[in-house]
């Protein structure tokens, strides 16, 4: 009976030394996988942050790109029919739109619907100032007749769209 009261005694010892070993051991990979998480997310935000800042840019620019005003100028009317510069604007807003769709992966439902709204609002504009014009117009009279509209607008669809991705921007950051 003595004996194993010997061998009990001397166990408790090395018993509470392994424990606590273990504990440190378990506390120290839990702070070194705490750390490497950290690291990992911090990765993981900075490929993913310029993406998404990109991609606000790219939608940014898109609406610059297809608001009324500037596209007239940068399409030039010249000497064209109505009906195809008409043509021509709507060409180019479905092609800007079409080639940033995919940067709905990087905005808010919300804005990304405000993007798609501006888009069908800036296809209305052209196609009223293309319907109140007849035949025979030129583009110089496609492109008054959208100005006129455009100046009777409190404020653009496009421009609309702008605040609201800089201001998710903003928030985002």
């Amino acid at each position: 009976m003595q004996y194993v009261t010997y061998i009990i005694v001397g166990l408790i010892p090395a018993i509470t030394a392994i424990l606590i070993s273990y504990y440190f051991l378990k506390k120290s990979n839990e702070r070194e996988f705490t750390t490497l998480s950290l690291n990992l997310r911090k990765e993981s935000q900075k490929y993913y942050l310029e993406p998404r800042t990109e991609a606000y840019q790219r939608l940014v620019l898109l609406m610059e790109r297809i608001n009324p005003n500037n596209m007239v100028m940068r399409l030039k009317p010249d000497n064209k029919n109505a009906t195809l510069f008409q043509a021509e604007l709507l060409n180019n807003i479905r092609s800007e739109y079409d080639h940033n769709v995919a940067q709905q992966l990087f905005v808010s439902e919300k804005v990304w619907d405000m993007i798609k709204k501006s888009k069908e609002e800036t296809i209305k504009i052209i196609n009223i100032a293309g319907q109140d014009l007849p035949s025979e117009a030129t583009a110089f009279e496609l492109a008054n007749k959208i100005f006129e509209i455009v100046s009777n607008l409190d404020e653009l669809p496009t421009e609309i769209a702008t605040k609201a991705l800089k201001k998710e921007f903003q928030k985002q950051f």
